[in-house]
């Protein structure tokens, strides 16, 4: 067969171990049909790279591509190292363009400011700065929110309101201060008001416009409603929807609020698969995130007036119910990607999967999704039950989270964040996320660059975080290619660049083996399917 296109003069790295590097590649019917040898028709268009560098699309194994582009498209934004000043002047700034009562939606204040944010002054300056609107701000987690006296209000939180199961109102004295923890957050979210299915579809489509900027072919939405599974059906539908998309299906939802989940939401799932698009996950939180000391740890976090010396979280789910979620969810055909923070929940989940495994279901896909924390006993039986290491977002470096982190867990342990280079070395499968809103952008050249040198890429906080754990460039590449392509069932179609896979490729600014500056690198061109989705050219 002749080709279609045929990229010559370059220096293209496969990923595939048994021939990493080649000089051109031949693109037939949306695939890669050979390598070097390509065979030429009198309708090929050769492109000659003049040796530019030339590697797989990425794949993001964890976002969450809506919640990204509604932020893009129709929410107030700002960085984690705005302070509550910066945050009231946006908000003002914000208000000025918006209805005496209309929402005002965004994010995401860093995690450090969890003590700020706990005082009714905090949430009255908030209601000045709004003009008295309702207003919901996530933090840099997207678990908690910090909400004005109108939201509240809306939403029926009093001072006699309990705290919901999963969360809390914080207070100051015996009024809510504004700030609400994990599941506290989805009594705002209920009546923020939600988007049009239009509106939907153009968020999907924002952010896969801004992934592609970054190189990102295919990706796994870490936990999706049925809105957003509509919006992926009909952008593939009508042939718009430019990525391999693979969907988790929330069994619980502490922080989003949606409408359904578990058991009613993977029943319908199958009437939104598409080409492109793979509903082939359950997501199940099973912890919250430290700075709020939500996450479960098998060793108790620092002493506080709160919540005393022997805290140490807790897990959403008791072991029998996890585990029978999971059995359920394999019996009907689906792979499991499972919120894991603190070491306890992740020594829960490999429990559960132990009996999965046992029951003889031997090919579900499993994911552990974040693992900042593992207990050095459970690493090895990542690799031996055959779970995947979903690392996401890029913490592995010093950063706003990693300190708020060390506010909360005493210093030797806080320092022993993401063990990348051990669960390597034990034989684990590796996949990069950038859990993108909650990185702020979704660009994996910052993490790639942080995962070798497990310093901050940008030079903007000082040291390095556990330097023992860093791993080499090749193996940080195949994180964020093959390895997530493995990691959430796409690696029969994309994730290395060898014939018979999908045409998903980018064209670099430079060679990334041969660069100081990996945080730098750029992405020139992104190919999805042989066809050209996006040119900085």
């Amino acid at each position: 067969m002749a080709a279609d296109l045929i990229l010559t003069n370059a220096t293209v790295y496969t990923v595939d171990a048994s021939r990493p590097w080649v000089s051109s590649l031949a693109v037939a019917g949306g695939k890669i049909v050979a390598l070097d040898d390509a065979p030429r028709g009198p309708s090929t268009e050769v492109l000659d790279l003049g040796g530019a560098f030339v590697m797989p699309g990425l794949v993001d194994v964890h976002n969450h591509h809506a919640m990204a582009g509604r932020a893009d498209l129709f929410e107030l934004t700002f960085g984690a190292d705005a302070g509550l000043e910066d945050i009231l002047g946006a908000v003002r700034a914000r208000a000025a363009s918006l209805g005496p009562d209309e929402w005002l939606t965004g994010g995401a204040w860093a995690s450090t400011l969890v003590e700020t944010l706990s005082s009714t002054a905090a949430r009255r300056a908030l209601d000045r700065a709004a003009g008295g609107r309702p207003v919901s701000l996530a933090d840099d987690s997207r678990h908690n929110r910090w909400v004005s006296s109108r939201a509240l209000e809306l939403a029926g939180i009093t001072a006699a309101t309990p705290d919901p199961p999963g969360g809390e109102i914080v207070r100051d004295g015996d009024e809510p201060s504004g700030l609400l923890l994990e599941a506290a957050g989805v009594l705002v979210e209920r009546v923020t008001g939600g988007l049009t299915p239009g509106q939907h579809r153009r968020a999907s489509r924002r952010a896969i416009e801004i992934l592609h900027g970054f190189g990102v072919t295919a990706f796994q939405d870490a936990g999706v409603s049925t809105d957003i599974l509509g919006a992926l059906k009909s952008l593939d539908d009508a042939g718009e929807l430019d990525a391999w998309v693979v969907s988790s299906l929330l069994v619980n939802d502490p922080i989003f609020g949606f409408d359904p989940v578990g058991a009613p939401l993977l029943e319908v799932a199958g009437q939104y698969r598409t080409e492109h698009h793979r509903p082939d996950f359950v997501k199940i939180f099973l912890d919250g995130v430290p700075p709020t000391r939500t996450a479960a740890f098998l060793e108790p976090y620092l002493p506080d007036d709160v919540h005393g010396a022997c805290h140490h979280g807790s897990t959403t789910m008791a072991p029998s119910e996890l585990t029978d979620w999971l059995l359920k969810a394999a019996a009907a055909g689906f792979s499991a990607k499972v919120h894991c923070t603190g070491d306890a929940s992740v020594r829960q989940f490999l429990d559960a999967v132990s009996e999965v495994r046992a029951a003889g279901y031997d090919r579900t896909l499993f994911q552990v999704a974040h693992g900042q924390f593992v207990h050095p006993d459970d690493l090895p039986r990542f690799a031996a039950l055959g779970v995947a290491a979903d690392i996401s977002p890029f913490l592995w470096v010093p950063g706003v989270i990693p300190s708020a982190i060390a506010a909360v867990l005493p210093a030797a342990r806080a320092a022993r964040m993401q063990p990348n280079r051990a669960l390597l070395d034990t034989g684990a499968l590796v996949a990069g996320g950038s859990d993108w809103p909650v990185s702020e952008s979704p660009n994996a050249w910052e993490g790639i660059a942080g995962l070798v040198s497990r310093r901050d890429p940008h030079g903007r906080r000082p040291g390095a975080l556990w330097p023992e754990q860093a791993i080499s460039l090749a193996e940080a590449i195949e994180a964020f290619t093959l390895g997530g392509a493995r990691a959430c069932g796409l690696a029969d179609v994309t994730g290395a660049l060898t014939p018979g896979r999908s045409a998903d490729f980018v064209v670099l600014d430079r060679d990334p083996f041969r660069t100081g500056d990996l945080a730098g690198t750029s992405v020139v061109e992104t190919w999805f399917g042989g066809r050209r989705v996006f040119s900085r050219l």
